[in-house]
């Protein structure tokens, strides 16, 4: 232990055989643990690789813009990695597991504790975080918590701040709880779901100011917080029927991460109905379309005129003309799909990678589409 003096040395021994091997380490020895993936490309990349293990994160939004979405399609996927990840689902408000069905979630790995007590919502959470008796924790959704003096006061009855105080005390305790000291601690996700109100007295230029239910200091003790919301709507026209809206593409923000660059940016594109037409069905992501978009942003798929290839120019491992074949080309190859991704996975943690705005997204996701501009009209 070059550097470390024999005094540190030993007082670091005494306070491990005080508190339990692990309670002093060296910075070089800390486990650095897996990420866990969103089920989507876009998503990992904006967060640096995907969820970063043992932390508390926060995903926030407005109503029904795909927050609850993203969480269920976060854990259907690390089930589909691992037979053995299993959940415990805070439901503060209700679990749907026909939802959670559709959208991929084995309901026989998930745990649910209804109950919109926050002293007992967050004491479970403690507990299972500590025990490392689970892989996921999530709490959906936070505002819909109550603390205990709140509810045994009448309506009328003032109220100020026991939420954001508990919340407060719930991360001065989450820190020994979520502690991973061992390459053979087990890891664990722990998602918080929160939502937007309106910051009465606030002042914002872009329009009424928002904030987060749950006091400022959980902001300081989320090591990610993610920004979800709904930037359009997906129609499938269906012959003779007109148009039916079956998904919806959302953008998610990191608007904090301690483990990557903040500020990075994510679309997908999600449906909610089946969409035959099109080709999905309930729940899906257009995970190909990501594959593509990501792909072009990242020189992973280059284009030649009309053509896009992947690899050497004179020895291609793929070549498609045009935006279309490319896709089909994509969708029907499974063995390429994980190897575009593995690649762009690779490529987005190099030093010197892309930060990816959205009009860098909404370029590359129109890469190959000829763009009429119509004239101005002249005045006369």
């Amino acid at each position: 232990m070059a550097g470390i003096s024999n005094e540190a040395r030993a007082l670091m021994a005494k306070v491990n055989k005080e508190h339990g091997e692990g309670a002093v380490v060296l910075g070089s020895d800390m486990v650095i643990a897996d990420r866990f993936t969103t089920g989507s490309l876009s998503l990992d990349i904006a967060l640096g690789g995907g969820w970063p293990a043992n932390h508390w994160i926060e995903v926030i939004g407005e109503e029904s813009h795909g927050k609850t979405a993203i969480v269920l399609k976060t854990i259907a996927a690390n089930q589909a990695i691992d037979p053995d990840f299993s959940t415990l689902w805070i439901a503060a408000e209700h679990y749907d597991p026909d939802q959670a069905k559709a959208l991929g979630v084995d309901n026989e790995r998930v745990l649910v504790l209804p109950t919109q007590e926050m002293e007992f919502a967050y004491t479970t959470m403690l507990e299972f975080a500590s025990s490392q008796s689970v892989d996921c924790i999530v709490c959906d959704s936070y505002p819909a918590l109550i603390a205990n003096d709140e509810a045994e006061k009448n309506m009328d009855d003032m109220v100020v701040a026991l939420g954001a105080r508990l919340t407060g005390k719930f991360f001065r305790k989450a820190g020994s709880a979520t502690r991973r000291a061992r390459t053979e601690d087990r890891p664990f996700l722990g998602i918080i779901i929160n939502q937007y109100r309106d910051m009465i007295g606030g002042f914002s230029p872009q329009g009424t100011p928002k904030t987060t239910p749950g006091g400022k200091a959980k902001n300081y003790a989320f090591y990610v917080r993610v920004e979800v919301r709904r930037a359009e709507w997906i129609d499938e026209a269906r012959p003779g029927k007109g148009k039916t809206r079956v998904g919806q593409v959302i953008k998610a923000k990191t608007i904090k991460n301690k483990s990557a660059a903040p500020q990075q940016i994510a679309s997908l594109d999600f449906y909610f109905r089946d969409a035959p037409v099109l080709g999905f069905s309930r729940g899906d992501y257009d995970e190909v379309k990501e594959i593509m978009t990501m792909g072009v942003l990242y020189d992973v798929i280059k284009r030649d005129g009309a053509f896009f290839r992947i690899g050497p120019k004179d020895k291609p491992v793929a070549r498609w003309r045009g935006k279309q074949e490319m896709l089909q080309g994509i969708s029907e190859d499974l063995g390429l799909r994980e190897e575009l991704k593995r690649e762009v996975l690779a490529r987005a943690k190099e030093p010197d990678a892309l930060i990816i705005t959205e009009d860098d997204i909404d370029g590359a996701e129109n890469v190959g589409v000829r763009r009429v501009e119509r004239p101005a009209a002249v005045a006369e």
